[in-house]
């Protein structure tokens, strides 16, 4: 099965000198490649120097998170795509595992490996952790991780299964899906973005996994981190564009609705704790996700699950009844 480990890279030169001899090292059945978006760093510089065995595909503007991959990955013939973060460090025998679950089961469209800290590396990552999954009003959460409470690994999640989203840090995908689904929505710039294509995914028939036998370790935060505005505005527009795209007609207006004004608490929240900036982003996402609605409501898909979610409200069973993992 030929795989193509691909990693975005934006005025990233410093996450490729942590990381890439990780990458290079523990991936002798693959081919590396590195899609620049543009970078102004020296970053090419870098790679041509130090790793002439990576190939270098150059877009020639920043196109996002999003946009970036669907551009570079054109360029790309592969069966299996691994699109993987710079800021990650992959451990030996990491690739094998998701080939042989690619292998078994032709309906798995998307996997996950274990993700974790790389700077508490007994504990879960925020981004991806045992692997994703959705409330009844679109929240996102993980196996291992809800909200900001992130769990420590002691093998309560080695096992292989079936998950509702795969991280973008280390996400592998069939090519033929990945393009079947015309890959990210490039509107979403970044955040989220692997969310939509693997509900997208869900809705037309396909599986996403998780997989334990495949470990990896994340900084996190590496473009954008926890304090950027510009993240809490992506967050919040991405989401509720996700939501409208794939919800089922029969509850898509009523979470919705739902979810505006649950925003609207979480923006005053903001404004306390972060400051103004933060509430106006949410403003900003708001009036942003209105002015794309027509847009995305032509994107549905005449299809979609009904029960798409694992928990009925987690901000409940986390705020309320102080739920704090997972299991």
């Amino acid at each position: 099965m030929e795989v193509a480990i691909v990693i975005l890279n934006w005025n990233g030169k410093n996450w490729l000198e942590k990381f890439l001899s990780s990458v290079v090292e523990n991936s002798k059945e693959a081919k590396v490649f590195v899609i620049d978006n543009a970078s102004t760093d020296n970053s090419i510089d870098y790679l041509k120097n130090n790793f002439p065995e990576v190939e270098i595909i150059i877009n020639d503007k920043n196109y996002g998170f999003a946009g970036g991959y669907n551009e570079g990955l054109k360029k790309i013939k592969a069966e299996v795509y691994c699109l993987l973060n710079s800021d990650v460090e992959v451990t030996p025998n990491w690739i094998s595992p998701i080939i042989n679950l690619f292998k078994k089961n032709p309906e798995i469209a998307a996997i996950q490996p274990k993700i974790k800290s790389y700077n508490q590396k007994e504990y879960f990552e925020f981004a991806g952790a045992a692997g994703g999954l959705i409330d009844n009003l679109g929240y996102p959460y993980c196996r291992g991780r809800i909200f900001d409470e992130v769990e420590k690994d002691t093998g309560q999640y080695d096992d292989e299964k079936e998950i509702f989203w795969a991280s973008g840090c280390s996400l592998f995908i069939r090519s033929e899906d990945f393009w079947k689904q015309n890959g990210f929505d490039e509107r979403f710039f970044a955040h989220q973005e692997e969310i939509d294509l693997c509900w997208r995914l869900i809705n037309s028939g396909r599986k996403i996994f998780y997989t334990s036998q495949s470990v990896v370790y994340h900084v996190g935060g590496g473009t954008l981190n926890k304090q950027s505005t510009q993240k809490t505005f992506l967050n919040f527009r991405n989401n509720l564009t996700m939501l409208l795209k794939n919800l089922p007609l029969s509850k898509v207006f009523f979470v919705i609705f739902i979810r505006l004004c649950l925003d609207g608490i979480a923006g005053l929240l903001f404004w306390k704790q972060l400051g103004f900036a933060h509430l106006w982003a949410v403003v900003r996402a708001h009036f942003s996700f209105y002015i794309q609605s027509i847009g995305t409501w032509k994107l549905r898909q005449k299809k979609t699950i009904k029960q798409y979610y694992h928990t009925r409200y987690i901000i409940i069973s986390h705020f309320i009844l102080k739920q704090k993992k997972y299991d």
